[in-house]
């Protein structure tokens, strides 16, 4: 069970992450102008277009989904905390940046930037929490050598 849920949360992440790649590697013009989509534009709120910027934003995205795939695929430990902890160090910072320049959107765009971000850095820490030894498995003290 903890398996199929950090694997969950981690290809939530992968897929997200796949999708922000793409779309700012190959089209960061319109990522720049266009993203979230619907109608709302995040990214162009933030300043000049900086075509440099936006496609390492895409790159780190591809990166990261890479790193995510293969935790997916292998569930190997070390794999689900890494793809955990890498996301997180890339997450935490771009959601306190968000928290701190919310004042650019409007209301509803305040609470949906703020939920998402939040809720991606979540999955990524649900995905590494889920991948620590519980006390079940954890040895016992009685068990360890003097």
């Amino acid at each position: 069970m903890r398996n199929r849920a950090a694997r969950v949360f981690l290809a939530i992440l992968a897929i997200s992450s796949a999708q922000l790649g793409v779309w700012a590697t190959f089209w960061p013009h319109q990522f720049y102008r266009t993203f979230p989509g619907g109608g709302r534009s995040w990214v162009s709120l933030n300043g000049p277009y900086n075509e440099h910027l936006v496609r390492d934003f895409g790159g780190l995205n591809l990166a990261l989904t890479l790193v995510l795939v293969v935790a997916v695929v292998t569930m190997s430990v070390a794999m689900v905390r890494t793809a955990s902890g890498a996301y997180l160090l890339f997450a935490i910072p771009h959601l306190v940046y968000h928290l701190r320049h919310l004042d650019v959107f409007t209301s509803s765009d305040k609470v949906v930037n703020a939920v998402i971000l939040s809720l991606a850095a979540l999955l990524a820490l649900g995905a590494l929490l889920l991948s620590l030894p519980t006390a079940e498995r954890a040895p016992t003290l009685a068990s360890q050598p003097a």
